[in-house]
């Protein structure tokens, strides 16, 4: 009876002592800190050029009246959406009205004066009726030549009139023309309409407001975007019309956009002494936002590759590999780098788990646990 209550103790104590040995290897595997992985794997290398980049309003400009006056009608308002041609804004245009109007009266007063006939003319008719009359006298010998001179100079007097006359009607004519086509020209130009398609950002007149003569009205930015990116001298050179690209705006967090190349500007920025690329995004019009910065990596090549790894896994050339439950450190040769990607040719392999988070939390020999990042 002591006997099998002595086993039954021991068989207990066994029981408990191998309890505390799982617990115990439990709570230690559970201490250890967790170490985000991503593994390495093959496939497509890229060769990348980066640079920064920039949304710029493809147009920024300051609306301006070129005739001072009062401020009518308007529609400005901060954020409207705008397209070419749209109504914004009307100068009064009484005062001009009541010039026009003046001037078309005394134009058509001229124009039924011509109508009437010339005085000269009339008076030119008679005269040419003598000249006539005293040269068939002269033939028939009752009229002397000194009397023909004379009424050939007379007649001549009364012809240049007559021109001068006709001259002078001409340019009046034509001054009251030109000086209507003015004054309806600067009436075109107290209604004033949008540009272009765009968005109004900043509007300084309202109605009722008087405003000189190129007093700012408002500003308007146009809906079309120019994504800007400056690239180094020493990576300028291989770059070329259509070559692929992917871009990161910092305000979308890490999502990449695919991208092109669609104009490369000859000369560096003075300031930054960086050449300038213009890309064409594959993103939403109403998202590229004007001010809105980022980063951008030009495909400059791409190979097969046996081991690729997560660019943010890179501590220069040294990379942390997670195995057997310890860390290691890995000094790596690398091969095409990317914004995103880099191809490792020797070091790691396929397969293998690379740190990708807090690097700076962990030193070769740690034991930690893995969990796979995205």
């Amino acid at each position: 009876m002591h006997a099998k209550s002595r086993a039954s103790s021991a068989l207990t104590l066994v029981l408990v002592l191998a309890a505390v040995a799982v617990a115990a290897v439990v709570l230690l595997f559970f201490s250890r800190p967790v170490a985000i992985v991503m593994p390495v794997t093959s496939g497509l290398a890229i060769q990348a050029v980066p640079g920064s980049v920039t949304i710029f309003a493809e147009y920024q400009m300051e609306m301006k009246s070129e005739i001072g006056g009062r401020v009518l009608k308007s529609k400005l308002d901060p954020g409207l959406h705008i397209h070419e041609g749209d109504f914004l804004v009307q100068i009064d245009p009484g005062d001009l009205d009541l010039e026009i109007e003046r001037i078309e009266s005394e134009f058509n007063a001229h124009k039924s004066r011509i109508a009437v006939g010339s005085s000269i003319k009339i008076e030119l008719d008679t005269v040419r009726e003598q000249m006539a009359n005293i040269e068939r006298l002269f033939k028939l010998g009752n009229a002397s030549e000194s009397q023909v001179v004379q009424q050939q100079r007379v007649q001549r007097q009364y012809e240049q009139r007559y021109e001068l006359e006709a001259v002078e009607n001409k340019l009046r004519t034509e001054g009251y023309e030109n000086t209507l086509k003015v004054k309806r020209r600067q009436r075109e130009k107290m209604t004033m309409l949008a540009p272009f398609d765009g968005v109004i950002s900043a509007v300084y007149a309202r109605p009722g407001d008087l405003i000189g003569s190129n007093a700012p009205i408002a500003t308007l930015i146009s809906t079309s975007r120019t994504v800007e990116a400056k690239i180094s001298e020493e990576n300028f050179s291989g770059l070329s019309i259509g070559q692929k690209a992917s871009v990161r705006f910092l305000g979308y967090g890490p999502q990449l956009y695919g991208a092109s190349i669609i104009k490369i500007l000859p000369t560096a920025d003075p300031q930054t002494q960086r050449y300038i690329v213009h890309l064409n995004v594959d993103l939403p019009a109403d998202k590229l936002v004007p001010g809105l910065t980022g980063e951008v990596s030009i495909v400059t090549g791409e190979r097969q590759a046996a081991a690729i790894v997560p660019r943010r896994a890179l501590r220069g050339t040294q990379l942390l590999v997670a195995k057997d439950g310890r860390v290691e450190a890995r000094t790596v040769k690398l091969g095409y780098v990317a914004l995103n990607q880099a191809e490792v040719l020797s070091g790691v392999v396929a397969g293998e788990q690379v740190l990708v988070e807090e690097l700076e939390r962990f030193q070769p020999g740690d034991r930690v646990r893995t969990s796979v990042g995205k």
